[in-house]
């Protein structure tokens, strides 16, 4: 760890918050790097996305949203757990009564938003995960028939690959009654896992009713093992299959990399730790975080059989470009550099109504500096705006039916985004 990371954790320590770091092994190497550069001329960023539109892209916002002018306030405030990192609304509830809450240590929590019931153990996986810094429960999917096929997807990581070696496990399970059954589990894929970190970490189906996957690039440095630009495994990949039916998995036959041996399930590669990423609810467009390695945070949309530059490129930066191809990358919609943080976490396209000049924009932040920020969709090329600094140590984000945000925090609680 470096030794701005150390005096992070320790200042949120003193607040009696318990900050395992979860999010990204960075192999920092010093630098401090703030300027967005410009991108190079040669591969310039697609802003169409091949999934198809939820509704019409309409914006709302009045004015531009002002800079220093948002807060974190508190919000579900049963949810006072350890190491809190994914949120799920609860389906045929809308969002008014039950969300089921991740916890990294392995447990889930069926909370209430309106606090009319207290919080209750929704499962307990504890004994199949391993729990290492960036290793655990991570994220967990309703399906989206849930209410006829009762069936939960939960991604994992666990020492046990079958050959001793460590693995990512992308689960499916049932819920029996009001709590999942975790006699049930089915697996659907295991990826297995060199190194400890870069595990990428979210599950979700998309609008298209199919599920995704993000993966990073199995670990270490420097992408030790050439992953990043190999589109034939599943590392360093969003994947996208199809998990309706009894078998564990088909592979849509639109994907872009079809009969491509061992490259089916990638809809995008080239991404170093993908931890957070999520689908606009009005036009279905995916928006990534990507955590970077020496230098620069990255946030951008995601287009089908995108080649997202990683090792070749860290932002708009070349980092390793010994053989590699001479165009054809996605380059980021914008960076940030160590000034401004270490560890990106992927949010949302705002689309509520209680802050109409955010309409439209992306809303992402940094693990350990608690900056959030934002940035215009509907442009290429405007810079973002910082909306707070918080003391938070922000884990993830999740959006409410309303197209409110919450952020969830190692600080022990789930916030909302709203104006000073």
């Amino acid at each position: 760890m470096n030794s701005r990371a150390a005096a992070v954790l320790a200042a949120l320590a003193a607040g009696a918050v318990v900050a395992t770091i979860l999010i990204a092994v960075l192999w920092f190497d010093g630098s401090s790097t703030s300027t967005t550069p410009t991108p190079p001329g040669a591969a310039q960023r697609t802003a169409a996305n091949s999934v198809s539109p939820i509704s019409p892209s309409t914006s709302a916002a009045t004015s531009a949203p002002k800079s220093g002018g948002y807060r974190l306030v508190p919000d579900v405030t049963t949810a006072t757990f350890d190491r809190m990192v994914d949120f799920a609304i609860a389906p045929g509830t809308n969002g008014q009564e039950a969300v089921i809450i991740t916890q990294h240590e392995g447990q889930l929590w069926r909370v209430s938003l309106s606090g009319s019931f207290q919080p209750s153990l929704f499962g307990d996986i504890q004994g199949r995960i391993n729990k290492g810094e960036e290793e655990g429960l991570l994220s967990l999917a309703f399906s989206p028939d849930y209410q006829q096929d009762r069936r939960v997807y939960l991604y994992y990581t666990s020492d046990d690959c079958g050959d001793g070696s460590g693995c990512s496990y992308l689960s499916r399970f049932t819920v029996d009654g009001s709590g999942l059954d975790e006699g049930s589990e089915t697996v659907i894929l295991k990826v297995p896992q060199f190194a400890s970190n870069h595990n990428g970490g979210r599950v979700l189906f998309g609008p298209d009713g199919y599920l995704y996957l993000s993966l990073g690039d199995g670990g270490g440095g420097g992408d030790p093992t050439e992953t990043g630009q190999d589109n034939t495994d599943l590392l360093a990949s969003i994947l996208r299959i199809d998990v309706t039916g009894e078998s564990a998995y088909s592979v849509p036959p639109d994907n872009p990399f079809v009969g491509r041996p061992g490259a089916d399930e990638v809809w995008a590669y080239g991404l170093r730790n993908p931890w957070r990423y999520s689908f606009d609810a009005s036009t279905g467009e995916m928006w990534v975080g990507d955590v970077g390695q020496n230098a620069w945070e990255e946030v951008e949309p995601v287009v089908k059989g995108g080649n997202y530059g990683w090792d070749c490129y860290e932002g708009f930066q070349p980092f390793e470009t010994a053989g590699c191809p001479q165009g054809g990358f996605q380059f980021p919609r914008t960076v940030y550099g160590r000034n401004d943080g270490q560890s990106v976490i992927g949010g949302y396209v705002y689309r509520g109504a209680v802050m109409p000049e955010l309409y439209g924009w992306y809303i992402y932040a940094d693990a350990y500096s608690g900056k959030i920020w934002a940035v215009d969709t509907a442009s290429q090329t405007s810079p973002p705006v910082l909306l707070a600094q918080t003391d938070a140590f922000i884990s993830s984000f999740a959006e409410l039916p309303n197209g409110e945000l919450l952020v969830l925090t190692f600080n022990n609680a789930i916030d909302r985004l709203a104006r000073l």
